[in-house]
């Protein structure tokens, strides 16, 4: 594919939009992670792209956390969480609002709510690329942890129907027939249900081994975004990538998507024109066995950005 003017940016002006938030699960150093990447050289990265690029700092999460957050049912953090993905996704919403691109940077994926909340408000059509080893559609009822990174999707395709309380904020603004999952390969049995009942696009690393990359990426195009009509919203989970190329993630799955593989999809989400946001989520340094850990797959992620936002290889 030749890489399309863009349709929705063409002043190519983006947000980083930082979000160190690790409320949506249990292990802590998560909410390192978006600071780690700005201190690693990703704003200027981007800048040499030809990217306009603004970053006033990092969200601020500290006085949304309540006093006191019991359990709702099985939901960890529930008031932090809907808290925190509220004020992501109206910010989110005002970055896209004002024309330009909103890279979010976390912080774990229970974010998602809120960034594709967010993404909805300007972009009410948009498809959404999740690449993930996880499918992270458990709904409060499913959910065997609690932990709400693995619940975004439930609650903006309305499948948390009712959703919760806390949640009750989120509206349903993702169409099952706008979701299509690249690199699955740890996927709970009420997930599974969940993919096939409403037909969702859903390519695991048995269909990469199969076909390859490059097509698995056209057929989740074609089954989300067939004429390219669509904005795209790409939600990148380190943890889709194999450990060999990106260790220090929280729930890192062995057989996962190669460096190039993980590259290639960015790129070629790129090259639609389409691309409208991005999340990068779940980098954790803290959890590296050693120097090296930390780096490769802090590397990994300021790489996934380059490639979404235009870096080619020749």
């Amino acid at each position: 594919m030749v890489a399309q003017p863009h349709k929705y940016l063409p002043k190519r002006s983006l947000s980083v939009v930082g979000c160190p938030f690790s409320g949506g699960q249990h292990r802590s150093g998560v909410d390192i992670g978006p600071t780690t990447l700005v201190e690693r050289g990703l704003i200027n990265e981007i800048r040499t792209l030809g990217w306009d690029v603004e970053f006033t700092g990092h969200q601020a999460f500290a006085h949304l956390k309540p006093a006191s957050d019991p359990d709702d049912g099985k939901l960890k953090n529930p008031r932090y969480v809907s808290s925190v993905t509220r004020a992501v996704a109206d910010t989110v919403g005002q970055v896209c609002k004002a024309g330009r691109f909103p890279l979010i940077i976390g912080g774990d994926h229970s974010l998602g709510i809120g960034t594709i909340v967010g993404v909805m408000q300007k972009y009410p059509d948009a498809c959404v690329i999740w690449v993930d080893a996880h499918a992270d559609i458990n709904t409060p009822e499913t959910t065997a942890s609690g932990n709400i990174h693995g619940c975004p999707l439930s609650f903006v395709t309305g499948l948390a129907n009712p959703p919760t309380e806390s949640f009750a904020w989120v509206p349903k603004c993702l169409d099952f027939s706008r979701l299509a999952y690249i690199g699955l390969r740890d996927v709970d049995f009420h997930e599974k249900q969940f993919i096939l009942e409403n037909n969702i696009a859903a390519f695991s690393m048995h269909h990469i081994d199969k076909y390859g990359i490059g097509k698995v990426v056209d057929m989740a195009l074609a089954r989300v975004n067939p004429d390219l009509s669509r904005p795209i919203h790409l939600s990148f989970d380190v943890d889709g990538m194999d450990p060999s190329v990106a260790p220090s993630t929280g729930t890192p799955v062995r057989g996962g998507l190669s460096w190039r593989e993980s590259m290639y999809i960015c790129e070629a989400l790129h090259e639609t024109g389409c691309l409208v946001a991005m999340d990068i989520m779940e980098v954790n340094p803290s959890l590296a066995n050693t120097p090296e850990e930390a780096e490769i797959t802090i590397s990994a992620g300021l790489s996934l950005a380059r490639c979404a936002l235009g870096d080619t290889l020749l």
